[in-house]
């Protein structure tokens, strides 16, 4: 239901400093300056669906967004719905049921390594470097980092 061309497009989320989530989307190619989206999410089946309580807007002050905290990221589904209105006629709603920890729209900016030590000698003209893995909303495995040191000489 609803017109064609104004359900929005382009949806996802970024994890960011393990329990913040923002969610992002583009409007619609019909939406006008007066359409209004509203998100909708049930974080897993055991919890109810809440709307958005923090909205990024455009210009024109449309939701284009949502800013979540204390977000809990593990083995389990997640269902979002962006509905809306505009000039009281109803828009084409997006939904997206996913698996938290593996689908394409949930994205993760980790946080720097943890405790990094340095420990140079001058006589061997070594140094040896320890770190410990990020905190990360839901990677349990130190073996699923990569890491890359860049030595700069100062």
């Amino acid at each position: 239901a609803g017109m064609n061309g104004t359900a929005i497009e382009n949806f996802v989320c970024v994890i960011f400093n393990v329990s913040f989530m923002n969610c992002t989307w583009d409007v619609g190619r019909t939406a006008t300056e007066d359409t209004q989206y509203f998100l909708y999410w049930r974080p897993s089946q055991k919890e109810d669906v809440t709307e958005c309580q923090n909205y990024i807007k455009d210009n024109f002050g449309r939701h284009t967004g949502c800013r979540f905290q204390n977000v809990t990221i593990e083995n389990k589904n997640a269902y979002f719905l962006v509905n809306g209105s505009r000039s009281g006629q109803n828009i084409q709603s997006y939904e997206e049921k996913i698996l938290l920890i593996s689908d394409y729209i949930i994205v993760e900016k980790l946080t720097p390594p943890l405790n990094v030590t340095v420990n140079c000698t001058e006589a061997s003209h070594r140094c040896s470097i320890w770190w410990q893995p990020p905190r990360t909303s839901h990677v349990k495995k130190s073996s699923c980092f990569k890491y890359e040191i860049v030595i700069e000489n100062k």
